[in-house]
């Protein structure tokens, strides 16, 4: 069976399962916005300076899912899932040269792990760029965005309302599309994380939105 488990939540739709088996059993999308393994477990050694104090501790676990990148079939079958696509890592990937990359800057100099991440997307724009530190605070999946970096993405694609990822992880995408307003789907093949994703998109069902300023407090007037 492709979808073992699925849950629903906010707007978000959460499935654990193999998403190369997943994907031909759902609609188009209008966006695919993900994060696939890039293939370079083997380079993904850990040390000092490295920037991230769990990564030795770490490297068993993901080089289970980093050993190869997709193939041209795998990405073709997340290219057809939508109509819009914004894929990390797309230099690694066999996809057609592209006018609008997205750059994610990251600020720390000096570490052993990029300085900086490329997307590739299928977009008729010019290369945009966004700054944000490498980690955030709570980060629980060796190759988590910042949030921050998800939401630009999806204000790249402003008139998608469902978006896909397939690659799904902790669920970063679906966090943010439950705080941007739109109806995400995410597929997970771990179920560990399939289960920290769904914790934090039920989390983000309860906070107010960080992507809109709150609206000003009314104030009473003086009556003189």
């Amino acid at each position: 069976m492709a979808i073992v488990k699925e849950e629903h939540l906010g707007g978000q739709r959460i499935i654990l399962g193999d998403c190369l088996e997943v994907m031909p059993l759902l609609d188009t999308f209008d966006a695919v916005v993900t994060d696939p393994p890039y293939g370079i477990a083997k380079k993904w050694t850990g040390g000092f300076g490295s920037g991230w104090g769990n990564q030795k501790s770490m490297q068993g676990v993901r080089n289970k899912w980093d050993e190869s990148p997709l193939g041209q079939s795998e990405i073709n079958k997340v290219l057809n899932s939508a109509k819009c696509a914004i894929i990390w890592g797309g230099n690694y990937f066999p996809l057609p040269p592209s006018r609008c990359w997205l750059i994610w800057v990251k600020p720390e100099r000096n570490f052993s792990l990029a300085e900086a991440e490329m997307a590739w997307t299928n977009i008729d724009a010019v290369v945009r760029v966004v700054e944000a530190p490498r980690s955030e605070s709570g980060r629980v999946h060796p190759t988590q965005k910042p949030l921050s970096v998800i939401a630009f993405c999806l204000n790249k694609v402003k008139n998608a309302q469902t978006i896909l990822d397939p690659f799904m992880g902790s669920g970063t995408t679906l966090v943010a599309c439950q705080k941007l307003g739109r109806q995400g789907t995410g597929i997970e093949l771990d179920p560990d994380y399939f289960d920290i994703a769904c914790k934090r998109v039920d989390e983000a069902t309860r906070q107010p939105d960080l992507f809109v300023e709150p609206a000003p407090k009314p104030t009473q007037e003086v009556l003189l």
